[in-house]
Protein backbone atom coordinates (compact mmCIF):
# COMPACT_ATOMS: atom_id res chain seq x y z
CA UNK A 1 0.00 0.00 0.00
CA UNK A 2 1.09 3.45 -0.99
CA UNK A 3 1.63 6.51 1.63
CA UNK A 4 0.16 9.41 0.43
CA UNK A 5 2.15 12.12 -0.37
CA UNK A 6 1.86 15.28 2.13
CA UNK A 7 2.64 18.37 0.44
CA UNK A 8 3.77 21.39 3.02
CA UNK A 9 1.70 24.10 2.51
CA UNK A 10 3.80 27.68 0.96
CA UNK A 11 4.14 29.69 3.59
CA UNK A 12 3.30 33.77 2.83
CA UNK A 13 4.23 36.58 5.12
CA UNK A 14 1.93 39.27 4.81
CA UNK A 15 2.35 42.51 6.27
CA UNK A 16 -0.66 45.40 5.90
CA UNK A 17 -1.15 47.76 8.57
CA UNK A 18 -5.12 47.77 7.86
CA UNK A 19 -6.50 46.01 9.77
CA UNK A 20 -9.80 44.68 7.43
CA UNK A 21 -7.82 45.05 4.57
CA UNK A 22 -4.90 42.18 6.28
CA UNK A 23 -8.30 39.91 7.37
CA UNK A 24 -9.14 39.84 3.82
CA UNK A 25 -6.41 39.28 2.25
CA UNK A 26 -5.70 36.82 4.48
CA UNK A 27 -8.92 34.99 3.56
CA UNK A 28 -8.25 35.38 0.20
CA UNK A 29 -5.20 34.04 0.42
CA UNK A 30 -5.84 30.68 2.87
CA UNK A 31 -8.29 29.92 0.73
CA UNK A 32 -6.15 29.62 -2.04
CA UNK A 33 -4.09 26.92 -0.37
CA UNK A 34 -1.30 29.05 1.74
CA UNK A 35 -0.51 29.57 5.26
CA UNK A 36 -0.21 32.70 6.35
CA UNK A 37 1.67 34.52 8.55
CA UNK A 38 -0.29 37.98 8.96
CA UNK A 39 2.19 41.14 10.51
CA UNK A 40 0.63 44.75 10.90
CA UNK A 41 4.12 46.70 10.76
CA UNK A 42 6.94 46.64 9.01
CA UNK A 43 9.00 45.69 12.56
CA UNK A 44 6.94 42.92 12.74
CA UNK A 45 7.64 41.39 9.15
CA UNK A 46 11.69 42.01 9.68
CA UNK A 47 11.31 39.86 13.23
CA UNK A 48 9.23 37.07 10.97
CA UNK A 49 11.90 37.34 8.19
CA UNK A 50 14.73 37.13 10.91
CA UNK A 51 13.01 34.10 13.19
CA UNK A 52 15.30 31.06 13.31
CA UNK A 53 14.02 28.20 11.32
CA UNK A 54 11.79 30.78 9.67
CA UNK A 55 9.71 29.08 6.83
CA UNK A 56 8.56 32.36 4.70
CA UNK A 57 8.40 31.43 1.25
CA UNK A 58 7.17 34.48 -0.02
CA UNK A 59 6.22 38.54 0.99
CA UNK A 60 3.21 40.48 0.32
CA UNK A 61 3.68 44.15 1.67
CA UNK A 62 2.24 47.17 2.14
CA UNK A 63 4.28 49.98 1.02
CA UNK A 64 3.26 52.82 3.82
CA UNK A 65 3.26 51.69 7.38
CA UNK A 66 2.24 54.24 10.67
CA UNK A 67 6.01 54.15 11.50
CA UNK A 68 9.58 53.04 9.43
CA UNK A 69 10.30 50.86 8.32
CA UNK A 70 8.16 50.59 5.15
CA UNK A 71 7.40 47.83 2.54
CA UNK A 72 10.11 48.57 0.09
CA UNK A 73 12.89 48.45 2.94
CA UNK A 74 11.10 44.69 4.25
CA UNK A 75 11.14 43.74 0.40
CA UNK A 76 14.98 44.36 0.30
CA UNK A 77 15.29 42.51 3.70
CA UNK A 78 13.23 39.55 2.88
CA UNK A 79 15.64 39.41 -0.74
CA UNK A 80 18.71 39.80 1.19
CA UNK A 81 17.56 36.59 3.31
CA UNK A 82 16.74 35.24 0.66
CA UNK A 83 17.67 36.32 -2.98
CA UNK A 84 14.91 34.97 -4.77
CA UNK A 85 12.22 35.54 -2.33
CA UNK A 86 8.79 36.38 -4.46
CA UNK A 87 7.88 40.00 -3.14
CA UNK A 88 4.24 40.88 -4.22
CA UNK A 89 3.81 45.21 -3.09
CA UNK A 90 0.41 46.13 -2.49
CA UNK A 91 -0.30 50.11 -2.35
CA UNK A 92 -3.07 52.50 -2.55
CA UNK A 93 -0.41 55.30 -3.75
CA UNK A 94 3.05 54.08 -4.26
CA UNK A 95 2.99 52.34 -7.45
CA UNK A 96 5.16 55.35 -9.49
CA UNK A 97 7.81 54.34 -6.73
CA UNK A 98 7.86 50.68 -7.74
CA UNK A 99 10.10 51.00 -10.77
CA UNK A 100 13.27 53.04 -7.90
CA UNK A 101 12.70 51.47 -5.04
CA UNK A 102 10.92 48.12 -5.76
CA UNK A 103 13.19 44.49 -5.70
CA UNK A 104 13.92 43.11 -9.05
CA UNK A 105 11.23 40.37 -10.15
CA UNK A 106 8.72 41.56 -7.90
CA UNK A 107 4.56 42.59 -8.63
CA UNK A 108 3.14 45.71 -7.46
CA UNK A 109 -0.79 45.62 -7.22
CA UNK A 110 -2.53 48.80 -6.62
CA UNK A 111 -5.40 48.72 -4.42
CA UNK A 112 -8.37 48.35 -4.68
CA UNK A 113 -7.84 45.28 -6.70
CA UNK A 114 -10.01 41.96 -6.91
CA UNK A 115 -8.14 39.03 -4.02
CA UNK A 116 -7.83 37.04 -7.36
CA UNK A 117 -4.73 39.26 -8.63
CA UNK A 118 -3.69 38.88 -5.24
CA UNK A 119 -3.12 35.37 -5.30
CA UNK A 120 -2.49 35.02 -9.02
CA UNK A 121 0.61 37.13 -8.09
CA UNK A 122 1.95 35.57 -5.45
CA UNK A 123 1.56 31.79 -7.09
CA UNK A 124 3.38 33.34 -10.18
CA UNK A 125 6.33 34.69 -8.95
CA UNK A 126 6.21 31.17 -6.51
CA UNK A 127 6.18 28.97 -9.88
CA UNK A 128 8.93 31.63 -11.25
CA UNK A 129 11.48 30.14 -9.01
CA UNK A 130 14.76 28.05 -9.49
CA UNK A 131 13.50 24.31 -9.54
CA UNK A 132 13.65 22.71 -6.35
CA UNK A 133 14.09 26.05 -4.23
CA UNK A 134 12.77 26.33 -1.33
CA UNK A 135 12.42 28.14 1.91
CA UNK A 136 16.11 28.73 3.65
Amino acid sequence: MLAALRMEPTVILLAEDEALLRLDFEHALTEAGFDVVAVSAGGEAITRLNAEGSSIQGLITDIRFREPPDGWDVARHARENDPEMPVVYVSGDSALDWASKGVPNSIMIEKPFAMAQLTTAISQLLNDRSPGRTAS
